[in-house]
């Protein structure tokens, strides 16, 4: 993607290469707020939304690819993702990249899986707030069945043609994350319990029409977290940032810069 860069991180002993892009503001006077895509997605699958955001409310914006999705290292062939992997994004891939940036006590603003990986993260390490987009705390039976039709649109439709648009290798992005949700071994992930740690403002946003979850993800984040605010959207899937993208900045902008210590 034009604009992007290579960034290098050790993790395990491996060398990752992770595609980043810098938006918005040069300079600004609120933490950084780093975006963490969904389960297939990638810097250009957010399709302008971080420089919109950023740019509206003059902050500084990192978005980047996680290992496996985009230009980043691909999964290898042979690797099969486990149920903890979001907790190895948030836990050791994401502080690895901080580290390298530099970044500290950043606004985490995730979609999806990368709402997960934010919320965990935030449980354990500062930061200065989240907004967690559609994210999904515990396992639902219509979020299996939405990655199942995945799973045919991929298999026997447009959606690799389609997913190739944005990343080198399509087929690791879609089966990392593909198959380690239909595992049966993940029908029992739920980080319920790990997120009371928590003490950050937090904005939870769901869609009321959200294919792959429903508004008990969000209500459970705030039964936790009671300083949790929730933005329900009418007329909106899983993607708030495609569906409803003039409400989302909005509502999330003002959050970020409003909120306490921003």
């Amino acid at each position: 993607m034009s604009g992007s860069q290579l960034v290098e991180v050790e993790w395990r002993g491996r060398a990752l290469q992770l595609e980043t892009q810098w938006v918005g503001a040069a300079a600004s006077v609120h933490p950084v707020v780093v975006f963490l895509h969904e389960g297939l997605g990638s810097i250009s699958m957010w399709r302008g939304f971080p420089e919109r955001l950023c740019g509206e409310f003059g902050l500084r914006g990192l978005v980047y690819s996680r290992p496996g999705y985009g230009r980043s290292t691909p999964r290898p062939t042979d690797e099969r993702w486990a149920p903890d992997f979001m907790h190895l994004q948030a836990l050791e891939v994401l502080p690895a990249l901080l580290r390298a940036l530099g970044i500290s006590r950043p606004w985490l603003f995730g979609h999806s899986d990368g709402g997960s990986i934010a919320l965990l993260h935030a449980a354990r390490f500062a930061v200065a707030g989240v907004v967690a987009v559609a994210p999904h705390i515990f396992v639902e039976d219509v979020s299996i069945a939405s990655i199942e039709r995945a799973r045919v649109a991929y298999d026997t439709g447009d959606l690799r043609e389609r997913l190739a648009r944005h990343h080198a290798d399509p087929d690791s992005a879609f089966r990392g994350w593909n198959e380690v949700w239909l595992d049966p071994a993940f029908r029992g992930w739920n980080i319920a319990a790990e997120l009371g740690g928590i003490t950050c403002p937090v904005l939870a946003v769901q869609g009321e029409d959200d294919e792959y979850g429903t508004l008990a993800q969000v209500v459970g984040i705030q039964q936790i977290l009671p300083q949790t605010r929730l933005l329900v959207l009418r007329k909106c899937g899983h993607s708030p940032h495609r569906d409803q993208p003039d409400r989302l900045v909005d509502e999330a902008g003002r959050f970020i810069v409003e909120s306490p210590g921003a």
